[in-house]
Parts: structure tokens; sequence; C-alpha cells
């Protein structure tokens, strides 16, 4: 049986809406009864890159290319400057974008995706942040990818907060589909479009990460704003700071907020946080391994990718993955610190640029910070600090110094403070 049919059955007696977005709301029969977009042009095995969101089109889609075998690219207009890239990187054979087919020229053969057409399975590419240098392309087999919702589970009217080029996203999406739920598109990802689609259409659960957390309690929004409907706050794709968290906590003291925790490579990871208030958390779930090697964590997980498409394979020969995440471990629980490549050394003493940061963002007023590295001839390295405070204007360098002072010792002092605009990336992430 096929995604589309398998879906069906699910929602045979359930005419209620699984999806709520702008322009209305959709059941899943009224779905897969819209016209196909001409997609029995597309062959088995073929590489399409799929340019929407979570709206009808998209999704239905999304769903049929699966069903026919194909490998699917998700994107998003907000990318549009690297769709080249993304093209040539996945060896896309065809776009669509607003139902209209394009023709790639025929790309050479990868023997990853070779693989996946002689096993007759479709497939899933996803690129990472390239945060740290151009993004991979991630290919997942979509047998493997989908198993793991086969388990029915509970689901809250959640929000689709993630997009639709996000595993995160596709998760939410996956997971409301395969066990009848509801998820709401909003109109926009500002604080301002979020918080009233999560009151107009009762929000149970909003899926986001730190940075649009932050956004939140800089907004002035909380706790007026937020509806009496939300029960969990989800936060991942990027670390969070305890200052944050302890804001968020005391500013919404009825919402649970749990962290998540994944990579695009590893697939679906189940994650629980220690407690509302706490970064420590338990990484597992069906076939899942975790260790810590030299301060890193390192997880093996048998719905992990494939391989990269236009990068070596990170795995080692025994299946574990270096996630570069330094973490803290207690009884079996893990607080990531920061990443292998956010240590300073200064004078051959160590920290983390986190440090820095969650120092700055105590500070009355500073939205976000951001601290780097810079090479120093006589101490090899020092710290350079940019902050973003909500009001320029009225930004008190001067005390600000004098709280980092008191706050840091002598050799984490930021030889260098901005006062700068830090930005945030379409998945709401700091670049």
């Amino acid at each position: 049986m096929g995604l589309v049919d398998s879906l069906a059955a699910r929602w045979a007696d359930n005419e209620a809406p699984f999806l709520i977005h702008p322009s209305g709301s959709l059941a899943f029969a009224d779905l897969i009864a819209a016209p196909a977009d001409g997609l029995e042009a597309i062959k088995p095995g073929e590489v399409v890159a799929l340019v929407g969101d979570f709206d009808p089109r998209s999704i239905a889609a999304l769903l049929r290319l699966f069903d026919r075998g194909a490998v699917v690219v998700p994107l998003t207009k907000e990318t549009r400057a690297s769709h080249d890239y993304f093209f040539q990187a996945a060896h896309v054979d065809a776009v669509i974008e607003d139902g209209k087919i394009t023709r790639l020229k025929t790309p050479e053969p990868h023997p990853l995706i070779e693989q996946l057409r002689a096993e007759g399975h479709a497939g899933l590419v996803l690129f990472s942040t390239g945060t740290t240098g151009l993004p991979k392309a991630i290919l997942h087999d979509m047998a493997l990818f989908l198993r793991r919702f086969e388990t029915p589970r509970p689901t809250l009217r959640t929000l689709s907060f993630l997009l639709f080029d996000h595993i995160g996203g596709l998760n939410t999406l996956l997971h409301t589909l395969f066990n009848r739920g509801v998820v709401v598109a909003p109109p926009a990802r500002t604080v301002e479009a979020i918080l009233s689609a999560c009151a107009e259409h009762r929000v149970e659960l909003l899926p986001t990460s730190p940075t649009f957390l932050r956004m939140m309690l800089m907004s002035g929004a909380l706790p007026g704003r937020v509806p009496a409907s939300l029960k969990v706050i989800t936060y991942g794709t990027e670390r969070m700071d305890q200052p944050t968290l302890d804001a968020l906590c005391a500013a919404l003291p009825d919402i649970d907020f749990r962290q998540t925790y994944g990579m695009s490579e590893l697939g679906i990871l189940r994650v629980k946080s220690e407690a509302r208030d706490s970064l420590y958390m338990s990484i597992g779930g069906e076939g899942v391994e975790t260790r810590v090697e030299g301060g890193c964590l390192q997880i093996r997980s048998a719905s992990r990718m494939l391989g990269y498409l236009n990068a070596p394979s990170p795995f080692d020969a025994d299946g574990w993955y270096d996630t570069g995440d330094i973490v803290e471990e207690r009884s079996g629980l893990y607080r990531i610190t920061g990443r292998r490549g956010d240590v300073i050394n200064v004078g051959g003493l160590k920290f983390m640029a986190a440090d820095v940061e969650r120092a700055a963002i105590d500070f009355p007023g500073v939205s976000f910070a951001r601290a780097r590295a810079r090479d120093n001839p006589i101490t090899g390295q020092h710290v350079e600090l940019d902050v973003q405070p909500r009001t320029p204007e009225s930004f008190d360098l001067n005390a600000f110094r004098m709280h980092m002072r008191e706050r840091l010792a002598p050799h984490m002092q930021p030889k260098r403070i901005r006062v700068a605009d830090i930005p945030v990336g379409h998945r709401f992430k700091r670049t």
C-alpha cells in the first residue's frame, strides 16, 4: 500500500481538517481529491525539487511524489538565491513550483541515488544550514524514514513554525498525518503572526527555536498575548541558554517547555527534558545509541541518512556520528555547552563562546549576542563580541563593559565589543 492510500485509510472515518492555513482548512479526503498537477510525468527514481510550504498543493505533491518513488528535495522560496546550488548538489532532474514542472539538464548519476533506484525506494534530500561551509545534501531512504511514524502516538494541535525544507517541519507534518491531528500553517513567521495564529486556532503546541523565543521575550508580547490553549513549547535547532529559558519559564509558568535535539543526518530522535526549566535531556528512541568521546556527543542511529551527495561520509567504521556538540553528562542526561568550533583558547585557558554570550544577554535590554575567537599574536586568541540591544539609542556601553568585567574572568573579557544587528536566517537561527 502506498503512502497516500495508507494515510487515507487512517483518515477514512474522520472528516475533520488536518490542515488550517491562511486561505481556509483542508480535510485529508479533499487533499487527495485535488488534481495531481501532471505528476504522472515524473518517473520513479527521478530527483525532484519541490518549492513550496505547508500549503495544500505542496503537501499533496510531496505525498504523491513519494508514492511515485521519486527522490524529493523540499525547498522554500526564502532560499531562492541558493536554488541553483541546491539543484546541482542534489542532482535534480526536475523542479516543481506552483504546479509547474521544469526539466533540468540530466545530471551525472550518483551512486547513492542509483542505490535507491535499484531498491525501488523513494528518497528525501535535506540540506544542512551551511554555517561552517557550503550546505551538505543529506539523502534519506524514505522506507526507513517513515518507519517511526507507524507507531501511533498522541497529538496536540500544532503550529507549523519549522519550515518545509527542515526535518523538524516534515516531522510535524508526518506526525500529524499519521496520527490524525491538526497542523496550523501561519500567514507569516513573525511574533505577531505566530501568536495571533495560536490564539485564533487554539494551538496547543508551538515548536520553534531559541532565537525566536528570545524575539518573543524582547517583543513585550509575553505573557499577555499567549493564549490559554497553548500547553507546550518545544525548542531546538540551536543551543538554548539558561537565562533565556529561566525568563521564559517565569513569564509563562503554565506552559511546559521541552527541548528537542536532532540532526538531519540522523533522522528523528526521541528526546525528553529533565524538567521544564532544565537544559539536561535524555536522547534515544528506537535504534538510537549515544556516547561521549573527547567531550563531544556521538550518536548511532538506525534511521540515519544514506550519506551526503556532495561530501564524504561522516560516519566512522562502526556507524557512529560525531555531532560536534560539547556536552556535560549527568546520570545518562546531556546538556549541550557549545560546539567544538566554539572553543576559545586565550593563553592556554580554554572556555566556550557560549559562556561569554550568556553573560552578555544577562545584561538588561540585550536581545542577542555573538562571541567569536580572533587570532592574537601574544595570547593565541582573544574574544570579540557583537551585541544587539533592543533599543540601540539607549544602550549604555560603559555599563555593559562593567557588567562583563563583573561576570567574567579576565581572560574571557572581550577585547572588542561591537553594537550591531546579528543576522537571523530563514530558519530563525543566528547565522
